[in-house]
C-alpha cells in the first residue's frame, strides 16, 4: 500500500521543489531533555524497585506459579506450519514530474549594444566605493594597531609601576616582620628579666622569712625535745629509770607487808573477840 494524500491547490512545488525544513534547535533540545529525564526517572525506579535477594551458596532461584489454578509448563512450544498463496504484486512505477501547462504569450524585443550597460561608466562608482572602503579599512587597521601599541605601552608602564609597588610592599612587610620579631624578642627578654627579678625577690623574702622563723623555731624545738626527753641529764635519767622504779617497788612491798600484817592482826582480834563473846554468853546463861 502506498500513502496517497489529497493536496489542495498547486502541487508543482511539492513534486519539483523538495521541502527541507530545518528543525528548531530549542525544540530539539527540549525533546532531548524530556527523553533524558524520562530515562533517568526509569533508572531511578528500577534502582529503588524491590528485588529478590540473591540465592545462598549452593542454591538457585526457580520460577513458581502463584495463580489459583496451576498449568503445566513446557519448554517446547507447539507450532503449526500454514502456507498461503498470494497473487504476484507489481511494483508501482515512479510518479512523473508535474509540469504545469503553459499560459500567456511569448514576446521579444531587440536591445542594441550600449543601451542598457556601459562598463566604463558603471564601474567608476563601484571602484570608488571599493577604493574608499579599502583605504578606510586600512586607516582603521593602522589606528587600531596604534591604539593597541599605546595600550601595550600603558600596560607595560602599569606592570612596571605595579611591580615596583609590590617590591615596596614586600620590603615594608619584611621590615614590619623584622620589627615585630625584634619587638617580640625584646618583650621576651624583658619578661625573662622581670621573671628572674621576681624569683630573686621571692627567694630573698623566703630566706628572710625562713631565718626569722628558724630563729624562733630553734628554741621552741629544743624546749620541746627537752620536755619529751630527747635531751636529759644522765644522773637524772638514771634516777628516773632505775632508782625510782626500785623505790616504788620496795614501797609497794612494804605497804603490802603492812597490809598483810594488819589483816592478820584484824583476823586475830576478831577471833579473840568472838571467843570472848561466846564465853560471855555461856557465863550469862
Amino acid at each position: 500500500m502506498y500513502d496517497r494524500r489529497v493536496v489542495r491547490g498547486n502541487t508543482y512545488a511539492q513534486h519539483i521543489i523538495p521541502t527541507t525544513s530545518q528543525p528548531d534547535p530549542a525544540e530539539t533540545h527540549r525533546q532531548q531533555e524530556i527523553r533524558r529525564r524520562a530515562m533517568a526517572r526509569k533508572r531511578a525506579i528500577e534502582q529503588f524497585k524491590p528485588r529478590t535477594p540473591e540465592a545462598l551458596q549452593g542454591r538457585k532461584h526457580i520460577d513458581v506459579q502463584t495463580d489459583l489454578y496451576l498449568e503445566e509448563l513446557s519448554d517446547v512450544v507447539v507450532a503449526t506450519d500454514i502456507e498461503c498463496q498470494t497473487d504476484a504484486f507489481l511494483d508501482r512505477p515512479a510518479t512523473p514530474l508535474f509540469i504545469p501547462a503553459k499560459s500567456g504569450k511569448d514576446v521579444q524585443t531587440q536591445i542594441e549594444e550600449g543601451e542598457l550597460f556601459d562598463f566604463d561608466m558603471e564601474v567608476q562608482p563601484v571602484l570608488e566605493v571599493l577604493v574608499g572602503k579599502t583605504i578606510e579599512q586600512s586607516l582603521l587597521e593602522v589606528m587600531e594597531e596604534e591604539e593597541l601599541a599605546s595600550l601595550r605601552a600603558q600596560q607595560r608602564a602599569f606592570e612596571e609601576l605595579r611591580n615596583a609597588e609590590l617590591a615596596e610592599v614586600q620590603r615594608l612587610q619584611e621590615q614590619e616582620r623584622r620589627h615585630s620579631e625584634e619587638k617580640e624578642r625584646r618583650t621576651a627578654q624583658q619578661k625573662e628579666v622581670l621573671k628572674k627579678e621576681k624569683e630573686t625577690a621571692e627567694k630573698i623574702a623566703a630566706r628572710a622569712y625562713t631565718q626569722k622563723y628558724l630563729a624562733e623555731l630553734l628554741p621552741a624545738v629544743f624546749t620541746s625535745l627537752r620536755s619529751h626527753g630527747y635531751f636529759y641529764d644522765p644522773v637524772e635519767k638514771d634516777i628516773e629509770t632505775n632508782f625510782f622504779p626500785w623505790l616504788m617497788s620496795e614501797v609497794n612491798n612494804s605497804l603490802e607487808k603492812r597490809f598483810t600484817a594488819r589483816q592478820l592482826l584484824d583476823t586475830i582480834v576478831y577471833h579473840v573477840v568472838q571467843n570472848r563473846l561466846e564465853l560471855f554468853k555461856d557465863q550469862q546463861s
